[in-house]
């Protein structure tokens, strides 16, 4: 009786030590899911350039925290540029703000009916309508004097001469660089200035336009017609049509001002 009485106490007093040094469950907090990659800007060039023009607003959005992706376009059909744009928006990580220039306008009107596309913004650009080109958005209207001065090649591509980049596309650059900038120019199958767009993705995406005051190559009076249309946030810098050039941080806040912006659809 008494070694039973011994027995009982020495498994009581063990199940006390075992209990006093077992190690008590944590609840573990549930986990928190990956946060989502930041904006990734899309970049698209106009006629008569290629991906480097935007060469100083792209370390200003990298600075941001942004991704960042400038389209070379082929600039041999809408089409074919569409298409390039649109593998660029495929392949970036998050939403995407698409940008457009001048012609890169059209791009990204078409182009920017992609889910992925959250918002839109027009730096001195064409933004026409469905069943509408680059061209019609003139008619009416007298030729501008660099459309007079355009050179047409064998292959049906346009050019700018050097006296029209210096004296209308970037009239406010040194004229030394403006010769590179000539020199470096994408010629552009004159066919895709009358290449009309299928869906205009500015009817449904929010909407943002830089206008040129001193724009010689699309009338800044006609800048702010289109942003009025279109129903954009309009910002207007003192600029000749190519201010990514001339005004890098001008350009990069408004592009900032459409990423950071809630994105509210205008349907």
């Amino acid at each position: 009786m008494q070694r039973d009485l011994g027995a009982r106490t020495r498994a009581a007093a063990l199940v006390a030590i075992t209990a006093l040094f077992a190690t008590p469950a944590i609840a573990q907090p549930p986990a928190k899911p990956d946060p989502a990659p930041p904006k990734t800007i899309v970049l698209v060039h106009g006629a008569f350039a290629d991906g480097s023009s935007w060469d100083r607003v792209v370390p200003l959005l990298l600075a941001k925290g942004y991704n960042v992706i400038a389209v070379h376009e082929p600039l041999s059909s809408l089409a074919d540029d569409v298409a390039a744009t649109t593998r660029a928006i495929e392949q970036a990580p998050g939403d995407v703000v698409l940008v457009g220039h001048s012609y890169g306008g059209v791009v990204i009107t078409e182009a920017g009916n992609h889910d992925k596309v959250k918002a839109l913004v027009y730096v001195a650009a064409f933004a026409p309508d469905a069943g509408e080109s680059a061209s019609d958005l003139g008619k009416g209207k007298a030729p501008a004097p660099w459309r007079q001065k355009l050179k047409v090649d064998s292959g049906g591509y346009a050019w700018l001469p050097v006296e029209s980049v210096l004296g209308d596309f970037v009239q406010d650059l040194p004229a030394a660089e403006a010769k590179v900038i000539a020199a470096k120019q994408g010629p552009i199958s004159a066919k895709n200035f009358d290449a009309k767009v299928t869906t205009a993705a500015w009817k449904t995406k929010p909407s943002y336009y830089l206008r040129a005051e001193q724009d010689r190559i699309i009338d800044p009076a006609g800048q702010a017609a289109t942003a009025k249309r279109m129903n954009a946030n309009l910002t207007s810098i003192k600029s000749a049509h190519v201010p990514m050039m001339s005004k890098p941080k001008e350009v990069a806040a408004v592009i900032i001002s459409a990423a950071t912006a809630p994105t509210v659809s205008k349907r």
